[in-house]
């Protein structure tokens, strides 16, 4: 195992932890409560186990714990970054920015002191990992990223009659990237616009325009992360 192994390991880690195993009623118990929510230890619990079992490294123990620890501050303080109107539409992108350089500064200082020494052989390539990492981050944190993309425009969400339709849009955006980024691995570029033209086909005759506008921007940003993270791949 190398540095960029245990780096995308710890990605992917986040991704599930603070995305894929985090619940709506979870996030939303957070930012109410803050420090004073019961759920936050459960979720805090979960990036520790999920941060230490990811690095296949039992010395990692300790950058787990700096990881969860600062987790558990950051997401206490959410509260109170949210109640503030001018920072509170940006909230969601302060917050995983600053996720992301805890854990790119841990996994740095822990390869600077540390020897890498998996519990296992490893026999995943970093490239094949960071493959992974990508179809995971195109799951639901991608749609979470669309989701807050429109808070930070003030983008009133277009509500459907019912929760069913909504939740069948999630499943759609998921689909789709799942789809585009595989084109965009194996450089199959017409099938990207083939189904580009396909979903502009089934919208041409939808006369409600503030619908219309809502997909066409969610659609949008949904085929733009899944092609941004296709040509990451294919340029490592």
């Amino acid at each position: 195992m190398d540095f960029k192994q245990l780096l995308i390991l710890q990605l992917i880690a986040h991704f599930l932890s603070d995305f894929i195993f985090q619940s709506e009623r979870m996030a939303n118990d957070k930012n109410k409560f803050g420090f004073r929510s019961k759920l936050l230890k459960r979720h805090i619990l979960i990036t520790f186990i999920t941060a230490w079992v990811f690095s296949l490294q039992v010395n990692f123990l300790f950058g787990a714990l700096v990881i969860a620890i600062l987790h558990w501050v950051q997401d206490g303080m959410k509260k109170y970054i949210k109640d503030n109107n001018k920072r509170g539409r940006y909230s969601f992108f302060i917050d995983q920015i600053i996720h992301l350089i805890i854990i790119i500064s841990v996994v740095l200082l822990y390869n600077k002191y540390f020897q890498l020494s998996p519990i296992l052989n490893f026999p995943l390539s970093s490239k094949i990992l960071l493959i992974v990492g990508c179809y995971i981050f195109s799951h639901k944190p991608s749609n979470i990223l669309i989701k807050e993309t429109f808070t930070a425009f003030n983008i009133q969400p277009y509500r459907p009659g019912n929760d069913e339709l909504l939740n069948a849009g999630k499943l759609i955006g998921i689909i789709e990237r799942f789809l585009v980024l595989t084109f965009v691995i194996i450089n199959q570029f017409e099938a990207v616009g083939f189904l580009i033209a396909a979903k502009s086909i089934l919208r041409f005759k939808d006369d409600n325009t503030i619908k219309t506008e809502y997909v066409l921007i969610g659609t949008m940003l949904s085929f733009g992360i899944a092609i941004a993270l296709g040509i990451i791949i294919n340029l490592y």
